[in-house]
């Protein structure tokens, strides 16, 4: 039986370049938001290692005001504003609509699962003009417990009605990597720019240096 393909979403598959004007608005330089993701990350781990749930898009207006005091900038609404709505209207990576209707072509199942809420990945999706191509839109919030935590990925087979080893994470991510591995997933490792794996955990069948490459795997391997 093939695996189902579970896809990442931010970074994934949607390209956050698409915030940087806001950045530019706020703080007057786009490259922030790379600082600005990665507090927001650091920031969701911590709330997983203590147990301390917060919806993720609470996490990322958190770590903006982090940001905003290292910086020495005043943030008003219009600021927080701008980053919630932005998150739901990112662009799709170049590569991602020709790798899913490739996947799609050959039966391969798809979802997704994000630590986002349902309801802001079913907008970013559907903004991206991708959503198609999903039959579940699944989120880490059902559990209240985010990515990494092993909880997410079981939800997610649950609700797929698979056991865990049939489902395959695609991410961008060496921590979501991580994490499907230890929960006893599949996964497959897309390297975008700057992206590469932690050499502390297993390293995953699939790795490819952009969607096209993992898909075209995947579909070597499923097929």
């Amino acid at each position: 039986m093939r695996r189902v393909c579970v896809f990442d979403v931010n970074e994934t598959l949607l390209d956050l370049k698409g915030l940087d004007k806001h950045f530019v608005t706020i703080f007057g330089d786009s490259s922030l938001r790379k600082a600005w993701f990665a507090q927001f990350l650091q920031s969701a781990l911590v709330t997983t290692a203590t147990n301390s749930y917060r919806k993720f898009g609470d996490i990322g207006v958190g770590a903006l005001e982090m940001l905003a005091a290292r910086q020495g900038v005043r943030l008003v609404e219009e600021h927080r504003s701008l980053i919630r709505d932005g998150m739901r209207h990112l662009p799709a990576h170049p590569d991602v609509r020709e790798s899913l209707e490739n996947l799609r072509r050959a039966g391969i199942r798809m979802a997704t699962l994000t630590n986002s809420t349902e309801e802001v990945a079913e907008a970013q999706l559907k903004n991206a003009d991708i959503r198609e191509y999903f039959e579940q839109v699944l989120s880490a919030d059902t559990v209240h417990r985010l990515k990494p935590a092993p909880e997410a990925y079981h939800m997610a087979a649950s609700k797929l009605g698979l056991s865990i080893d049939r489902v395959r994470l695609v991410a961008a991510h060496a921590w979501d990597i991580a994490g499907a591995l230890r929960a006893g997933c599949a996964a497959a490792f897309v390297a975008r720019p700057g992206m590469v794996l932690d050499p502390l955990f297993e390293r995953p069948d699939v790795v490819g240096t952009d969607l096209r490459e993992v898909s075209s795997e995947i579909l070597r391997r499923e097929t």
